[in-house]
């Protein structure tokens, strides 16, 4: 399996901006499916955004869509989601994950990083 780690989280107020990466290591990464979900406080973990194998194909939850981006970097086996116009409701654990799968298969991520906080203050 692909191993992930996460850095970028921090604490940033309302309205601001955060980039977190997803370096990866272990296997060829432009052969996974990459997604970033988050779980909040008493929330269950639900899914941000996930990208296809080669970059072309992108998903957006709903209360993301319009303010975050997901890229990805095969030279650099890395995978970046950009995080702008954050609401307080965005403060999280956020999590990159892979699969072998297509990006659409939300259910089939199963390699997964230890997580990054992401806290937005009012």
């Amino acid at each position: 399996q692909v191993q992930l780690v996460e850095s970028g989280g921090g604490l940033v107020q309302a309205g601001g901006s955060l980039r977190l990466s997803c370096a990866a290591s272990g296997r060829t990464f432009s052969g996974y499916s990459i997604g970033w979900f988050r779980q909040g406080p008493g929330k269950e973990r639900e899914v941000v955004a996930t990208i296809s194998w080669s970059g072309s194909s992108t998903y957006y939850s709903d209360s993301v869509k319009g303010r975050f981006t997901i890229s990805r970097d095969n030279s650099k086996d890395t995978a970046y989601l950009q995080m702008n116009s954050l609401k307080p409701e965005d403060t999280a654990v956020y999590y990159c994950a892979a699969t072998v799968y297509a990006y659409y298969y939300t259910d089939s991520f199963n390699s997964w990083g230890q997580g990054t906080q992401v806290t937005v203050s009012s």
